[in-house]
C-alpha cells in the first residue's frame, strides 16, 4: 500500500528525513520497499505484514515513528477533533429536525432476551440483533450539509495514494480509513426507511445491490446493515447502492462498527468483493476506534458541506471486548534475548508502544502487561518479548550459541536426502520450493496419494485455487515452469523434496500421513541442450523422433537418481492421465513403484499455458528409501580384451526395450557386460507401427581371453531371444 510521509508527521515531529525514516520504519518490521515522488508529494511503498492491521494507516505508522524516536505522539483528539461547538448549536435548534436531536449515552448498553441490544434512547434507533458478530455500533447524524467535490488538500492526498476522490461525504470515509485506519460509511438518511439501522443475519433470498451496481444475492450466512425494511450494507465489506450519497443527499447518517473478521472474510469471499474495508475488519479493526472515526467523518463533512450535528454520537456497545493481559518475565526476555536487558529499559520500550505495565514481584522481575486495543496480534509472553527486540534493535544483541547439552541426532533419511539433492543438482536442477495449497481439480488430476485416500480441505482456504493440502508434487511444479517461462527462461530445470497430505483413515486425525514426495521438472529446451552435441542416438529429424529423443533425455536423468539406491530398476509404460501416453514411463524398484515420469499431456500443457514441452518426474522417496543406499563397489578394468557385437531388428512399436532387456538378462551369459541401443530409425523402409533398432553387446571375461566359437554362441542365443519377442534380424 502507498502513504504518504507529509501525512504521517502530521502526528509528530520528526526531525531526520524521509529516506531515513524510511530506513528505520522498515528495520522495525513496519517496511518501505520504495520511495516515489518528492516534497510534499512524496510516496512511501509500504509492505505491511498481515498481522499488522494496526499500521495499515498514517496515523499506525507515526505511532511506530514515534516509538522509534521516542517522540510524544500526538492524539487523536489534540488533532482537530473539535465537535463541541457544532454539537452545542445543533442541540439549541428549533424546527422539524428537533425530534432527533436526542443524545445517547457513550457507554450505555442493553441487551434483552433475545440477544439483540438497541439503543431505543433516541429518535434514531440502532438494534443490533447479532451481538456476537457486531459487538460495537457507533453513530452520527449531520442535517442541512451540502454534497461537493471535497477540499483540495484532502482530494490530494487520495490521490496520492491512488484514490479517486468523489465527494466531500464519500472522501472523508476515504480519509479518516488511510488516516486512523477505520472503515467507515455514510448513508442518505432520507433513504433509509423508518428512520432506524438494524444489524441482522440476511434472510434466504433476500438480495442487495452493493454500490459497484451488482444485484447480490444473500442467504442467512451473510450479516448486513438495514433500515425498517431491506439490507442497505453488507456488514464490513460494502454499502447498498440505493442509499449511497448523491447530489441531492442533506441528511447523513454516519456508521463505524467493529465486525466479526471471521463473518467478514467469509461473506467476502462468498461474495468475490476484497475491498479497503474488508482488507481490514478481516485482519481485526481498533475496538476503541468506532466513535472517534465517526466524529472524524462528521468533522471533515461539516467543515467542507456545512450543516448541523445532530445529538451526541450513539454509541451501542453489546459485547465490550478487553484483551486478557500477558505477564511478562524479565528472566524470559533475557533468556530469549541473550544481554543484560534491565527492567527500566523493558518498561521504557514497551511504554514507547503504548502497552501499559504494572510491576509484579520483587525487584520487578515480572510485569503484568495490558495490551493496547489497536494490537491485536499480541496475545502471549514471546509476542510481547518480540515487541521489545524489534524496537531495541536486533543489531544490538551480541550473537551467541544457546546453551546445549547431549549429541547431535541425525534426520531420519538425511543421507538419502543428501545424495538425491546432490544428484540432482549436479545434474543441473535448481531447488524450489511451491505452495502446498493446490486446488480441488489440481488435487483430484495429478493425486499421487494412496488409492482411497482424502483430500485435506482446509476450513478457511485463501482462494479456490488453494483450497486443499496437496497430494502431488506436481501442480506446484508446473506453476514454477510456467512462471519462468512467461518471463523468458527457455531453459528451466527445477526439483523439490516435500511433503503431500491426505486422509488414509477417514475423516479421523489418526489417518492423516504426510508421505515424502520429490519432483524434477524442466522444460524441453532445457533437455535438448543438456544432450550431447551429435549424440550416440542417430534418430531422423521429424518432430516425432526429437520429441522421443528429449524424452529419453529426460529419462536418463531419473535413471542417474535412482542409480544411487539399491535394487533392481525397470520401467513400464502405465502412467497417469496427465502425461503424455506414447513419452512417459513408470519406475519400479524391485517391482515396487517408485516413480513416473514423461512428458506432460497436451491437452493439461495447453490448459495451464505453458508456452513449450515439460518433462516432469515425481518420485515416492517414501518407497524408495526402504532399499537404501546402493553399495559402492570397486572392481578393476579387466586385463583381457572384450568383443563387441552389433545386431540390427524391426520390432512392433509395443515392444519395449526393456522387455528386450530383460530378456537378453534371462539368457545369463556372464561374460555379457553391456547390452545397450545404439541407433533407432523410423520411416523409409520400415513399415508404419514399427521401428528399427540396432542394439550393442559387449563380451569379456575377467579370467581369460573369449574364443570365437562362444562368442557365436552367446549372439546366437542373443538373436534368438529378441526373435522369440517378435523382432526380425536385418541382415
Amino acid at each position: 500500500m502507498k502513504l504518504s510521509p507529509q501525512w504521517i508527521r502530521d502526528f509528530v515531529d520528526l526531525a531526520v528525513d524521509d529516506r531515513r525514516l524510511a530506513e528505520d520504519l522498515t528495520n522495525v518490521g513496519i517496511s518501505v520497499e520504495g520511495i516515489s515522488g518528492s516534497g510534499a508529494d512524496t510516496v512511501f511503498e509500504m509492505e505491511i505484514g498481515t498481522n499488522r492491521p494496526d499500521a495499515m494507516n498514517h496515523y499506525g505508522v507515526a505511532r511506530e515513528a514515534a516509538a522509534i524516536y521516542d517522540l510524544p505522539l500526538k492524539a487523536l483528539s489534540a488533532v482537530s477533533f473539535q465537535l463541541s461547538a457544532t454539537a452545542a448549536k445543533a442541540a439549541t435548534s428549533n424546527g422539524p429536525d428537533a425530534a432527533l436531536k436526542g443524545r445517547s449515552s457513550t457507554n450505555s448498553f442493553s441487551t434483552n432476551n433475545s440477544s439483540t441490544t438497541t439503543a431505543e434512547a433516541t429518535p434514531f434507533p440502532i438494534t443490533v440483533e447479532e451481538p456476537a458478530l457486531c459487538p460495537r455500533f457507533s453513530a452520527r447524524v449531520i442535517r442541512g450539509t451540502r454534497i461537493k467535490p471535497s477540499p483540495e488538500k484532502i482530494a490530494h492526498r487520495l490521490q496520492l495514494l491512488d484514490q479517486r476522490p468523489i465527494s466531500n461525504a464519500v472522501d472523508a470515509t476515504n480519509y479518516v480509513l488511510w488516516e486512523i485506519g477505520k472503515p467507515t460509511h455514510v448513508f442518505d438518511m432520507d433513504l433509509l426507511e423508518g428512520r432506524k439501522i438494524i444489524v441482522r443475519k440476511a434472510r434466504d433470498g433476500e438480495t442487495l445491490k452493493t454500490l459497484d451496481g451488482v444485484e447480490r444475492k444473500l442467504t442467512s450466512e451473510d450479516l448486513v446493515v438495514c433500515d425498517a425494511k431491506k439490507p442497505v450494507g453488507l456488514a464490513g465489506v460494502m454499502g447498498g447502492y440505493d442509499t449511497m450519497i448523491t447530489e441531492k443527499t442533506r441528511n447523513i447518517v454516519i456508521e463505524s462498527a467493529w465486525w466479526d473478521p471471521g463473518i467478514v472474510r467469509k461473506m467476502s469471499r462468498r461474495h468475490g468483493l476484497h475491498t479497503d474495508a474488508s482488507h481490514r475488519f478481516e485482519r481485526g479493526a481498533d475496538f476503541e476506534s468506532t466513535v472517534v472515526s465517526c466524529d472524524r467523518v462528521a468533522q471533515l463533512i461539516l467543515e467542507s458541506g456545512g450543516g448541523e450535528l445532530v445529538g451526541d454520537v450513539v454509541d451501542v456497545v453489546s459485547k465490550p471486548m478487553d484483551q486478557a493481559p500477558v505477564v511478562l518475565h524479565v528472566a524470559d526476555v533475557r533468556r530469549i534475548l541473550g544481554g543484560s536487558l534491565d527492567s527500566g529499559l523493558i518498561y521504557h520500550l514497551l511504554k514507547r508502544l503504548g502497552f501499559t505495565l504494572i510491576p509484579e514481584g520483587q525487584d520487578e522481575a515480572q510485569f503484568r502487561v495490558h495490551i493496547p486495543s489497536w494490537r491485536l496480534d499480541v496475545e502471549r509472553e514471546i509476542d510481547v518479548i518480540e515487541e521489545i527486540a524489534r524496537l531495541h534493535g536486533y543489531d544490538k544483541f551480541e550473537n551467541t550459541l544457546p546453551a546445549y547439552s547431549g549429541a547431535v541426532v541425525e534426520l531420519p533419511h538425511a543421507a538419502m536426502d543428501a545424495t538425491f539433492r546432490k544428484r540432482a543438482l549436479a545434474l543441473g536442477y535448481n531447488e524450489a520450493l511451491s505452495l502446498t495449497f493446490i486446488s480441488h481439480a489440481d488435487a483430484e488430476k495429478f493425486s499421487s496419494s494412496s488409492a482411497g485416500a482424502k483430500v485435506l480441505e482446509l476450513e478457511n482456504p485463501l482462494s479456490e485455487e488453494a483450497s486443499v493440502m496437496r497430494t502431488s508434487l506436481a501442480p506446484g511444479m508446473l506453476d514454477m515452469l510456467a512462471w519462468n517461462l512467461n518471463r523468458d527462461v527457455a531453459e528451466a530445470r527445477l526439483f523439490e523434496m516435500g511433503s503431500v497430505y491426505e486422509l488414509s483413515g477417514g475423516l479421523t486425525g489418526e489417518g492423516r500421513v504426510e508421505p515424502k514426495r520429490a519432483c524434477l521438472g524442466a522444460t524441453a529446451a532445457a533437455v535438448r541442450a543438456s544432450l550431447p552435441a551429435g549424440g550416440a542416438l542417430d534418430v531422423s529429424k521429424d518432430e516425432h523422433a526429437a520429441a522421443a529423443e528429449t524424452f529419453r533425455g529426460f529419462k536418463g536423468d531419473v535413471e542417474n537418481l535412482l542409480a544411487a539406491f539399491a535394487g533392481e530398476v525397470s520401467y513400464d509404460r502405465e502412467t497417469a492421465e496427465c502425461f503424455h501416453p506414447g513419452r512417459s514411463a513408470r519406475a519400479r524398484v524391485n517391482g515396487a513403484l517408485v516413480a513416473q515420469f514423461g512428458q506432460i499431456h497436451p491437452e493439461v500443457a495447453a490448459a495451464r499455458k505453458l508456452r513449450q514441452d515439460v518433462f516432469l518426474a515425481e518420485f515416492d522417496l517414501e518407497q524408495l528409501y526402504t532399499n537404501g543406499l546402493r553399495t559402492v563397489k570397486f572392481a578393476p578394468l579387466g586385463k583381457y580384451p572384450a568383443v563387441e557385437r552389433d545386431f540390427s531388428f524391426v520390432f512392433a512399436d509395443e515392444v519395449s526395450f526393456e522387455e528386450m532387456r530383460k530378456a537378453v538378462a534371462a539368457l545369463r551369459v556372464a561374460e555379457l557386460r553391456e547390452f545397450r541401443p545404439v541407433e533407432i530409425f523410423r520411416g523409409g523402409s520400415i513399415a508404419a507401427g514399427k521401428y528399427s533398432v540396432l542394439v550393442r553387446v559387449r563380451f569379456q571375461s575377467a579370467v581369460r581371453t573369449l574364443r570365437e566359437d562362444e562368442v557365436a554362441q552367446w549372439s546366437g542365443k542373443i538373436v534368438a531371444a529378441l526373435a522369440e519377442l517378435g523382432g526380425v534380424q536385418r541382415v
